[in-house]
């Protein structure tokens, strides 16, 4: 065999060895794209439920009658969780809600709204009654006893916390968040604080409409 011709062969045999390399290659490519995913969208899976907040509660409001989750049935309602030693966030969000019962015109008459403290232990419903004549007279204070707050705060996913202070005092930390029911105390939405006046206002709307 001539020379010429094992050179031929040679140079025959690399090419077919380089095609079958780049084969190879995207084979390999296409195989990981089909078992990672990246080819074709994995399936989305979704929920549909309703979020499980809120639910019983017995206590006591700011004229010193007991209510429960069945008081408040029959009109959209705002719960916030809170006590009346807080220096910010909770004399901020009632003012808020006042000033949202104020904007909503008639419709404001169409949903509760309660503040729940977290600090049974001073915020008596003598206490409460003082605290409130701060706000919008349609807005309800609860308390209880220390047992009965937290079952209501455990209904409704707020945590809180007693910290101790200088002096022998405390304060409490809590979730600040507004939650959001509709007629027969299903959840709705949450109202975070600081939000928009503007967002807050639509949901409260959307609740009080159904």
């Amino acid at each position: 065999m001539s020379s010429t011709l094992k050179i031929i062969r040679w140079v025959a045999f690399a090419l077919i060895a380089v095609l079958l390399l780049q084969i190879g290659f995207f084979a390999w490519h296409w195989y990981r794209g089909e078992t990672s995913g990246s080819r074709f969208a994995q399936p989305v899976i979704t929920t549909t439920g309703v979020a499980d907040v809120g639910g019983p509660f017995s206590l006591v409001n700011h004229r010193g009658e007991r209510v429960t989750q069945d008081t408040f049935k029959g009109k959209p309602t705002v719960y916030f969780f809170g006590f009346t030693h807080c220096p910010e966030v909770c004399p901020t969000t009632l003012f808020e809600m006042s000033q949202h019962l104020k904007d909503l015109g008639p419709d404001a008459d169409r949903l509760n709204v309660v503040f729940v403290t977290v600090d049974p232990e001073r915020d008596t419903p003598e206490l409460l009654k003082t605290y409130m004549e701060s706000f919008d007279p349609r807005i309800v204070a609860l308390t209880g006893s220390p047992e009965e707050v937290t079952a209501a705060a455990k209904a409704f996913r707020v945590a809180y916390r007693k910290v101790p202070t200088e002096g022998g005092n405390y304060t409490m930390e809590h979730s600040a968040s507004v939650t959001v029911t509709d007629a027969q105390g299903g959840f709705v939405s949450l109202i975070d604080y600081h939000e928009d006046k503007a967002t807050a206002l639509a949901k409260l709307k959307r609740a009080i409409r159904g």
